[in-house]
């Protein structure tokens, strides 16, 4: 009960009128979190989010930061992808290669052929993907766009 008090007055105060990051999903909770980061708005977010069908109903409506069209992007696939899977995502990052490296490599849509160069750069620049121990999803697919972004063979798959 007390947890409950504790996301309404967060919610509505003020100063809960900020984003958590985009990997919660659309809805209320991520109308409500923007611009917050941080581990309690992510949850605070898709909590609310998940309460009384607002995420069902902002789908449907095309409200709430939804859309109702039905597409999800290539960068929703990828960041869902990632998200359920960043433990060993990371592990064959650090290896250089992995069924889950090459499940993410297709979300990207690399052709075979340019694969092995992108197993090069995630194992090359690991350092920078995986920088901060409590980088989200988001952080990590964004160092590997602009990782890509500057790779002549690979700068073509992101933009």
């Amino acid at each position: 009960m007390k947890k409950l008090l504790v996301a309404v007055v967060l919610c509505a105060s003020p100063f809960g009128v900020a984003l958590a990051d985009n990997d919660i999903g659309c809805g209320l909770g991520t109308q409500i979190m923007q611009g917050k980061d941080g581990m309690i708005f992510k949850v605070l977010g898709a909590t609310t989010n998940g309460t009384f069908g607002n995420q069902t109903f902002g789908i449907t409506s095309g409200t709430l930061g939804c859309s109702s069209d039905g597409v999800v992007t290539a960068e929703a696939r990828r960041s869902m992808f990632a998200s359920a899977n960043v433990d060993q995502l990371a592990a064959e990052v650090a290896a250089g290669h992995g069924e889950t490296l090459t499940t993410l490599a297709s979300l990207y849509k690399i052709t075979p052929a340019d694969r092995p160069a992108f197993y090069a750069l995630t194992q090359r620049e690991y350092s920078q993907l995986f920088a901060k121990p409590d980088a989200t999803t988001g952080d990590v697919l964004a160092a590997l766009d602009t990782a890509m972004a500057k790779d002549a063979r690979l700068s073509h798959y992101v933009g």
